[in-house]
């Protein structure tokens, strides 16, 4: 970390307030109050020093707005953030807190505050973050979801962004073991985004955690999001992206998570899909292939859970029509008139088929007429 802070128990309201009173002075932002804290100390410090030891460290106009008593604005606004606090399963830590997470102390620029609702320990737990595509595949969804189950069965806590897609069902998965799951937002902890997620919001409230740097009421700003992904990357061991297009926000987070020192572990996919250039990219680039839970779990020390035996099951008919079809299909997209001359199923036959497939989750139907299985 560049920042040298002592750490200490935070119980004082009126500390509390000095530090969301200090975040939210216009002006400062991260890079700035490092560089405020590391001069003076807390907040406190730095609304007692005088005009010229502050102008010595940041602009004239920062100096003044941090020696300005805060309007009625901003009083209204740092009531209603501690009423916040105060409600049970909320809580802000800061940098300053010995609570505050000590996988974020050692990254380059550590969030002052975190609001966070829910369980606060999972921050501090041993972690794995899945990312991946906001436009996932079925068969991206279903890998993001068996990869985090299995981790968080095995006492990994899985974290995302709360993000449409491989998020989604990374957080899905995560909550079914004993490691649960934390979202990382890029808006106010009071705000969910995007509104389709929001009973999966309230789960992991629930059962477990979401945080957020940015203050109550913070909409969604588009660079906040890029933003946040270091505290996706910095919280974790390890990250495991699933599904990616060349250029996308999960590669950022990827980066961010090598230049962190963390483990980079990328699932592969067909060389015809939009959705594995970035992870076959990652691969070129040094990060770790993984085809199975198991490949990730050793590579972290966490053993995988026995796997039940399965139990025998009787083979139809319609069973062994749907395997040939699918073997005719192979891995890769593949359009309806290749599946008709590979299978030798006519139009109307092949359309029945591939319909009962789609409902069975066995396949799924892609832009532009063609059809990939997933497993």
């Amino acid at each position: 970390m560049h920042t040298t802070l002592t750490i200490a128990n935070f119980n004082d309201a009126a500390e509390l307030r000095d530090w969301i009173r200090f975040m939210q002075t216009d002006g400062v932002g991260v890079d700035m109050a490092r560089r405020l804290l590391s001069t003076f100390g807390l907040p406190g410090d730095v609304f007692s020093a005088g005009f010229d030891e502050l102008r010595a460290v940041v602009p004239e106009r920062i100096a003044r707005a941090l020696l300005q008593a805060p309007t009625a604005m901003m009083q209204n606004r740092l009531e209603l953030t501690l009423d916040w606090a105060a409600q049970p399963g909320h809580r802000i830590l800061t940098l300053a807190d010995a609570d505050y997470p000590q996988a974020l102390l050692n990254i380059s620029d550590p969030p002052i505050l975190l609001y966070i609702k829910g369980r606060s320990a999972l921050l501090s737990a041993t972690s794995l973050a899945v990312v991946g595509s906001r436009n996932a595949t079925a068969q991206g969804m279903q890998n993001a979801e068996r990869f985090s189950e299995a981790a968080s069965r095995a006492g990994l806590t899985v974290v995302s962004g709360l993000a449409l897609g491989i998020d989604a069902a990374a957080h899905h998965g995560g909550l079914r073991g004993e490691g649960s799951s934390v979202a990382v937002i890029g808006t106010g902890i009071d705000i969910v985004y995007p509104m389709r997620n929001r009973a999966l919001a309230q789960r992991l409230a629930e059962e477990g955690c979401i945080v957020s740097e940015y203050p109550l009421g913070m909409p969604p700003v588009a660079a906040n999001f890029p933003r946040r992904n270091r505290i996706i990357s910095g919280l974790a061991r390890a990250v495991l992206v699933v599904e990616a297009a060349a250029q996308s926000g999960s590669l950022i987070t990827a980066r961010t998570a090598a230049e962190q020192g963390r483990d980079v572990f990328a699932i592969p996919g067909s060389i015809h899909s939009p959705l594995s250039k970035g992870c076959h990219q990652l691969i070129k680039q040094g990060a770790k292939l993984v085809e199975s839970e198991e490949d990730i779990l050793e590579e972290l020390g966490k053993l995988p859970m026995p796997m039940q035996p399965a139990q025998p099951s009787v083979i139809t008919r319609a069973d062994k029509d749907a395997d040939a079809l699918l073997g005719a299909m192979g891995f890769d997209p593949v359009d309806a008139d290749v599946l008709s001359l590979r299978s030798g199923l006519g139009a109307a036959a092949l359309s029945e088929r591939l319909l009962s497939l789609e409902l069975d989750g066995a396949v799924e139907c892609l832009p532009g007429g063609r059809y990939r299985r997933v497993n």
